[in-house]
Order: C-alpha cells, then sequence, then structure tokens
C-alpha cells in the first residue's frame, strides 16, 4: 500500500527518534524515482526507496547513524554487481535526523500527494464492481462507489467513498477533472446514460464498461441515435479489461475482471499524467537538506 499521511502521522506517534532516508538524484536505472523516501526507527520504518539489497544497505547505516548520534550521512550507491542488484544505475541518498519541521515537511507533501490523486469512479456496487474496488484501494487513487441502492455499499475497503444517489449520472456532471469513470450497474439504461456523460466530458483519461462485444454494438446505435457525435465512442473501452491483456483470457470471475481493468485504467491514467506533466528537476521532491 501506498505510504499515506495518515500512516505517516502514526509512524511519527511512536517513533520520533528516526532517520529520513531520501533518494536525492537517480542516474541511469533505479527501483524509485528521486525524491522517494522512507522513515527508519531503530525497530522500525515506512515506505519504500526501492527495496532489495538499496534498501537493506540504506537501513542498516540509518540504524548506525541513529546509534551513534551522527546527524546524517550521504551515500552514492551504484545499483550493480557491487550491492548484488542489476538495475545497472546509480543513486544519491541523503540520510537525515528527523526533526519536527521535517516531519511536519513529509505530512503536508503525502497530503498534498493525496489530495491531487486522479478520481476514479465505479458506477455499480454489484460483484465486479466490489472486486474492482478491492483491487484500486491500495492505489495511489480516490476510489469511489456509486450506486442507487444503499443496501449494496457495504463491505467496502476503508478508502473508497460510498455515494448513494437516484440519479448516478448527475454524479459524472460534477466529478474533479480528468476522473476516470468504469461503469458496471446491473441496468443496461443506466449504464448507456453514465456513459454518454462520461464520454462527453472530453476530460477523462478512461471511460469503461462491463459488457460484450455485443453491448458496445447497442451502446454505439442508440448513442448515436441519440444524436451524440461518433468522435467520442473512440474512447469507450468496452469491454474492460480488454486493453490489458489484448487476447482475453476467457475467465470472467469478478476478481479476474477486476485485476485486469485495474491495469488498464492505471495505464490510461499514467499515459494521461505523462502527456501533462511538465520537465522537473531531479531535486523537486526533496524536503530533506544539507
Amino acid at each position: 500500500m501506498s505510504l499515506s499521511a495518515t500512516i505517516l502521522r502514526t509512524f511519527l506517534a511512536g517513533n520520533p527518534a528516526a532517520i529520513v532516508a531520501e533518494l536525492t538524484q537517480v542516474r541511469g536505472s533505479s527501483p524509485r524515482e528521486a525524491g522517494a523516501f522512507m522513515l527508519i526507527s531503530a525497530e522500525r520504518q515506512v515506505g519504500t526507496i526501492g527495496g532489495g539489497a538499496l534498501e537493506y544497505m540504506v537501513i542498516d547505516r540509518a540504524r548506525q547513524v541513529l546509534r551513534i548520534g551522527e546527524a546524517g550521512d550521504s551515500l552514492d550507491i551504484p545499483l550493480g554487481p557491487e550491492i548484488g542488484q542489476c538495475c545497472g544505475g546509480r543513486v544519491d541518498v541523503a540520510l537525515r535526523r528527523l526533526t519536527p519541521e521535517i516531519a511536519a515537511a513529509l505530512v503536508q507533501r503525502l497530503a498534498a500527494e493525496e489530495a491531487a490523486r486522479p478520481h476514479v469512479y465505479l458506477f455499480g456496487a454489484g460483484h465486479v464492481g466490489h472486486a474492482l474496488a478491492r483491487a484500486l484501494a491500495p492505489l495511489p487513487l480516490r476510489v469511489h462507489v456509486v450506486d442507487t441502492r444503499p443496501d449494496e455499499l457495504v463491505d467496502l475497503p476503508e478508502a473508497v467513498e460510498q455515494h448513494a444517489v437516484p440519479m448516478p449520472e448527475a454524479v459524472v456532471r460534477s466529478a474533479p477533472r480528468g476522473s476516470a469513470y468504469v461503469i458496471l450497474t446491473h441496468d443496461h439504461a443506466l449504464d448507456f446514460l453514465i456513459g454518454a456523460e462520461a464520454l462527453q466530458r472530453g476530460d477523462a483519461p478512461y471511460v469503461g464498461m462491463v459488457g460484450s462485444k455485443t453491448k458496445r454494438a447497442r451502446f454505439r446505435s442508440w448513442y448515436l441515435g441519440e444524436g451524440y457525435p461518433a468522435g467520442p465512442l473512440d474512447g469507450l473501452v468496452l469491454p474492460i479489461g480488454g486493453r490489458a491483456f489484448p487476447k482475453g483470457l476467457g475467465d470472467k470471475r469478478p476478481e479476474v475482471i477486476a485485476a485486469l481493468a485495474a491495469a488498464e485504467i492505471m495505464i490510461h491514467i499514467g499515459r494521461r499524467e505523462a502527456s501533462v506533466a511538465e520537465p522537473v528537476s531531479t531535486q523537486s521532491g526533496a524536503v530533506v537538506g544539507d
């Protein structure tokens, strides 16, 4: 699960003496990007800078810094045979003793990142809707499940936001820009209304609908018959999951559909974010200084 502001606050409350380990520069291939960080105390750690031998080495050195009472350290680590990794790149790691100012900056940074996470709206709390909510909940997303039936909005992951509404298509109109939409309701007519609203927005990285090629043909016929322009239809993913595994698996269990759809959604969101991202310095994520 991604490191959250809540998880970080819990760690800080129980581990006031800790080291912040942050990747300050990445050259070549590495398991994480510059700005990735973890916190290390005498007995615990949260977050990750990539795992493997790199992380073990950094944890050992961080705990040595704690024991000796040093202020910190700077490490230049090759990610090759020297440490038993094969990434082939090189990273600089800053180790700094945690201070109240650094702790506050880290919490603020994570809270801001969480607030900026892409929204994903799942319409329909049936078997696939529940499975997909569980698959998406650990990812860096804000996941919503929308249904007309309040009794179906149960046993969902804690982080998932729930919306019991009489007109789900209205939720599409008020959603933040850049939201993704996955349509999985028990009613084809409702699916079509929601799908049309999502396609007409023009800002969704992903509009997906559970179903079949036959359902796609029916949706297209209805959509054009209602006078909507044909262009946005190219952005409809129906059935969901097929683009993540184009040849198909032939497995229609909800959890399998959810796994393929989750990968597909992340691919589409990642492509959208990459297309609008501005070039940034490799130091842009740093929160600990010399």
